[in-house]
């Protein structure tokens, strides 16, 4: 099964469809599947839900999709420093589910598991709880959260062979392993492609089982608040 594509574009094709929900990895400006998401604002696609831990900036990340109104759903736990998402939020042209940084990781790792929802004491007696199931547990209140059952997984590595194994860079790791997991489709972009059988066994971050296309790129290193003493 051929995994390895030329181009975003080509990776993504047959595969975008208005109204899905999409898991994208990263965090802050760390780990973003930038290609991707700029083949996907090029194709156009909207009313898109995306999961992912934040909302880009303005002029990256998902926030290049939020500049076309290509996105009416986010699944996130940050969303600060996006002017546009809060300008959209606040005048109600997008809809926010908020999340906890740990439970939008265990749903998602959840959905890639097949496990449709958890118990978790994270967000007992907040905005978080409400119209959510409730039980004790050893006398302790706990809320049901639903594991993310995506319709595209779209996450950035460091390396993959051509079987999809993908090995991540230090915090790019982040949220992109769940993310990987939870989608019905993976797509993974990637800094380099290595020869099959010449990854190490033990540094693999996850297996290929989870990653149905590949595509190679240059990527932007940015730095999302740099911050230096006086000279």
């Amino acid at each position: 099964m051929k995994k390895v594509y030329g181009s975003a574009a080509e990776a993504l094709e047959g595969v975008l469809s208005d109204g899905m929900l999409i898991a994208s990895g990263g965090f802050g400006l760390c780990g973003i599947p930038e290609l991707l998401l700029q083949a996907i604002k090029e194709a156009g696609t909207k009313n898109l839900t995306f999961a992912s831990n934040n909302a880009g900036v303005d002029d990256f990340g998902i926030g290049i999709l939020l500049q076309t109104k290509q996105v009416k759903k986010m699944i996130s736990s940050y969303v600060g420093e996006n002017a546009e998402f809060m300008r959209q939020y606040l005048s109600g042209e997008l809809e926010l589910e908020f999340n906890p940084q740990g439970t939008l990781a265990e749903r998602m790792r959840a959905g890639g598991c097949g496990i449709p929802g958890f118990y978790t004491k994270t967000g007992v007696g907040t905005v978080i709880a409400e119209g959510k199931d409730h039980k004790d547990f050893n006398g302790e209140t706990y809320i049901m959260e639903e594991g993310i059952f995506a319709d595209l997984s779209i996450v950035k590595a460091w390396k993959a062979d051509a079987t999809g194994n993908l090995v991540f860079r230090k915090t790019a790791r982040n949220f992109n392993p769940p993310a990987a997991m939870c989608g019905k489709v993976c797509i993974a972009e990637v800094e380099e492609i290595v020869p099959t059988g010449s990854l190490d066994p033990d540094t693999i971050h996850l297996p290929g089982i989870y990653v149905h296309r590949i595509v190679q790129g240059d990527h932007e290193k940015r730095i999302e608040q740099r911050t230096v003493r006086k000279g």
